[in-house]
């Protein structure tokens, strides 16, 4: 293995044969409106702007990863109809491995209807359509791509089942897991916490996960230990504009790392460019400190946040300094 932190040509190597990053998760048509503000409930306001892009919690993690360099799968679901087809065309112009994206005829492709004001905040209803079909079956067809990868993501915009089974498929084969549990759920089946190496959540969902409120970094330092003795290796709570807070298993004493101040066009998608990021050092630099990874990921993320849009804000490799690689 190379020394400090660069990939080695053994590493490249292997990553010829197969995928270094598996996401098993979602995509999402978005359909983004921009306005000043967001409406009031019964309030009808004008907007300024409508588009379509592409989103998903899954395929964003991936795109991030795959422009930054990572060779990437996806295991997915989309329908049959022209959002589908639309959304497979762009995983392979993002050199997105498309083997296990499947298409289904018996659910649209989600969706995500999103507002963002001014400031770049945002409101988003998800509605999941076929991500919810993804089955045990589609899974066992990319068994053999998970137990080949460095990384495995997955979140819960798919079946929770599914996402637990391709978290034991990884673990057992001594794939590193990076787990995003987004949307959270109070709930959340406790074997996740022991199938993650990574587990990787924001402020909202840590307060969900543990019932504690996260409003500072300390506070997500309080909610990061619960988490930890769940059963995780790793847990790095994010805090939008404020940067993360990690610890670990063997350093279980919070670490806060912040991020550059920035002004922000559109946070929509910034928690899966970090992720994605996350995954991609993970896979390509596994001799860098955590923390490093995480200063990274973190200036990734901010590059994201200057431009409106979700996975089209998402810089390449070669947009970003050279001192990040």
């Amino acid at each position: 293995m190379a020394a400090s932190g660069e990939p080695g040509r053994q590493w490249q190597e292997e990553e010829a044969a197969a995928a270094a990053v598996v996401v098993v998760g979602s995509c999402m048509t978005d359909l983004v409106s921009l306005t000043t503000r967001l409406p009031k409930t019964g309030e009808t306001i004008h907007g300024h702007k409508f588009f379509i892009g592409f989103g998903g919690k899954g395929a964003n993690q991936c795109v991030q990863a795959a422009r930054l360099g990572a060779k990437a799968s996806m295991v997915c679901k989309v329908g049959k109809g022209s959002f589908g087809n639309d959304y497979i065309e762009n995983l392979k112009q993002n050199a997105i491995s498309t083997e296990f994206a499947y298409q289904t005829a018996e659910a649209a492709t989600g969706t995500a209807s999103i507002i963002v004001n001014k400031e770049g905040q945002n409101s988003i209803v998800i509605v999941a359509g076929a991500n919810l079909l993804l089955n045990r079956e589609d899974l066992r067809k990319a068994a053999d791509a998970i137990r080949r990868a460095r990384v495995l993501i997955c979140q819960l915009e798919i079946p929770p089942a599914i996402s637990l089974e391709a978290l034991t498929i990884a673990h057992s084969s001594g794939v590193k897991t990076l787990f995003n549990p987004a949307p959270a759920t109070a709930d959340l089946d406790p074997r996740f916490y022991a199938l993650s190496d990574v587990f990787c959540c924001n402020e909202s969902e840590a307060e969900i996960l543990t019932g504690l409120a996260v409003s500072s970094p300390a506070d997500a330092g309080t909610a990061a230990l619960v988490l930890l003795e769940r059963g995780c290796q790793v847990v790095i709570i994010t805090l939008g504009a404020e940067g993360c807070v990690m610890l670990s298993k063997p350093e279980p004493v919070p670490k806060y790392i912040p991020t550059e101040k920035i002004k922000a066009v559109d946070t929509t998608g910034a928690g899966d460019s970090f992720v994605g990021a996350l995954a991609f050092y993970l896979a390509y630099y596994p001799n860098l400190s955590l923390e490093e990874m995480l200063k990274r990921s973190n200036s990734i993320a901010a590059v994201s946040v200057q431009t409106a849009g979700t996975q089209s804000s998402y810089p390449y490799r070669k947009d970003l300094p050279l001192d990040l690689f």
